[in-house]
This record gives structure tokens, C-alpha cells and sequence, in this order.
């Protein structure tokens, strides 16, 4: 299927790994032009040694600053963009009576404050007809015990997105949400490692223990292929919608 994104500028959050990688990696293979950023250095130069010609920034979100300088750089070297994924986030799951106020500050930066910033430092440029995707997970539908702050922080996320979907209609700027649940990604590895497993071991492991009804991770290469479509044409008459990427695994639609 063609998605029409050639020579379409996207802006990428967190996609030097994992997920985000995998986006941008997608898009340029559609042809479009893509900006994305990170803190690691290496992660970084890897990308870029792959897609030469995206635009690839030095950037922590959690500093209003270096937001502002991303989206300057942005901005100087297109002119304007085309869609706007926000993807940078991590997992912060604390039972609340051990959670410290850093914490809650520090998941609300990254996940809320950055997104709705980079929104607005984005709409003054971002194309009548675009996109703006946000990534979520599953636990701002449905939180479960000791998932605290980070399901606070998605359900916010969410409902960003209605509001924002509304608010940008008239310009037919769609704004959707994909709601991912257990995805093949760096952390994962990191995990593994970290408990003396092999990745697929501990896939596994946890996507029977998460009790997902398809048995297994989501693939990085599924996600891509959503997040493209949600951005793309194809789905020019979906916004304001918050659509599950978990085989199954949230009980809410």
C-alpha cells in the first residue's frame, strides 16, 4: 500500500531506540524526511550512519531549552512539518506510598509537559492536513496495582489527545493515540539481561505471565507499520482515537 509519505517532514521523539528507531527507520523507507533526537551519543551516530540524511539531534526533553533547540533546528532546516510523533518516554512503575514527588515530576516532564510542548513550539508550522500521533501504553487505559506514575501520566496522555483532536479539527490536523502493550524494544534486552535470560526467554516468560491472548510480543515491524499508517493519508479520517497495538491485552477498547 502506498502511504503517500514521500518528501513528508515527521518529527520523531525518542527515536534513537527501540520503537522510535523503528519509526523513523520505516519512514525514510517511505521517503520522507525525518527528525529525531536522543541523549545517548552512540545510539545517535548508529542512526545516522544508517539514514544519513535525517536530521538527528543532540536533545534531553526533560530541558525546556534543548526542546526549543530541537524545534528550532527543526524548523530552520524544513521550514515546516508534516506530523509530529510523540514517542519519548520510559517505564516508571512505583507502588504510591514508595513513589517520591522526583519521580511524578520527572515521568510528567517526559511524557506530558514535553509532548504538549513540542505541540506548541510544532503549530505554528506544522502543515493544515498533518498529523500528530501520540505513544501511549495500555495502562493509561487500564492501571493496574503499583503502576504509578506512569499510568497517570498515559491516561493524561490521553486525554491530550481527545482535547487536542477537537482543537485542531478546523484545520483537519488529526491527532490519534496508539496504545501499545508489551513490543519487542531496547528495554526488553536491557531486562533480560539484567534477570540472565536470553531476550526470547524472557518474552516469553513475561507474555505468559501478563496472560497476553495472543502469546507473544508485538513485533517492532508491527509496530512501525501502524504508527506509518496512522500518520499517512490512508487514515484521513481517523483523529481523536486511541487505537491498541497489544494482542489483546488491555480489557478496554
Amino acid at each position: 500500500m502506498d502511504l503517500n509519505l514521500q518528501n513528508k517532514v515527521i518529527v520523531v521523539t525518542g527515536g534513537t531506540d527501540g520503537l522510535g528507531r523503528a519509526l523513523v527507520t520505516r519512514l525514510a523507507q517511505y521517503g520522507a524526511h525525518v527528525a529525531t533526537g536522543g541523549r545517548n551519543a552512540s545510539r545517535r551516530e548508529s542512526l545516522a550512519q544508517e539514514l544519513p540524511d535525517a536530521l538527528i539531534y543532540d536533545v534531553d526533553l526533560l530541558h525546556p531549552a534543548q526542546r526549543a533547540a530541537f524545534a528550532d533546528a527543526v524548523i530552520a532546516k524544513w521550514g515546516h512539518i508534516d506530523a509530529l510523533v510523540n514517542n519519548a518516554g520510559k517505564s516508571a512503575a512505583t507502588p504510591v506510598a514508595q513513589s517520591t514527588d522526583e519521580e511524578w515530576r520527572e515521568d510528567y516532564e517526559l511524557k506530558v509537559i514535553a509532548a504538549t510542548d513540542l505541540v506548541r513550539r510544532f503549530l505554528p508550522v506544522l502543515c493544515d492536513g498533518g498529523s500528530i500521533l501520540n505513544i501511549v501504553a495500555t495502562k493509561g487505559k487500564a492501571p493496574s496495582a503499583d503502576s504509578t506514575p506512569t499510568s497517570a501520566s498515559r491516561a493524561a496522555g490521553l486525554a491530550f489527545t481527545k482535547a487536542l483532536a477537537g482543537e485542531l479539527a478546523p484545520r483537519q490536523i488529526r491527532v490519534n493515540a496508539l496504545v501499545i502493550g508489551l513490543i519487542e524494544s531496547g528495554q526488553w534486552e536491557r531486562r533480560a539481561a539484567a534477570s540472565n535470560m536470553t531476550t526470547r526467554e524472557f518474552m516469553e516468560v513475561a507474555a505468559t505471565a501478563m496472560k497476553v491472548p495472543l502469546g507473544r510480543f508485538g513485533r517492532l515491524d508491527e509496530f512501525a507499520d501502524v504508527a506509518s499508517f496512522l500518520l499517512s493519508e490512508r487514515a484521513s479520517y481517523i483523529t481523536g482515537a486511541a487505537l491498541n497495538l497489544d494482542g489483546g491485552l488491555s480489557p478496554v477498547l
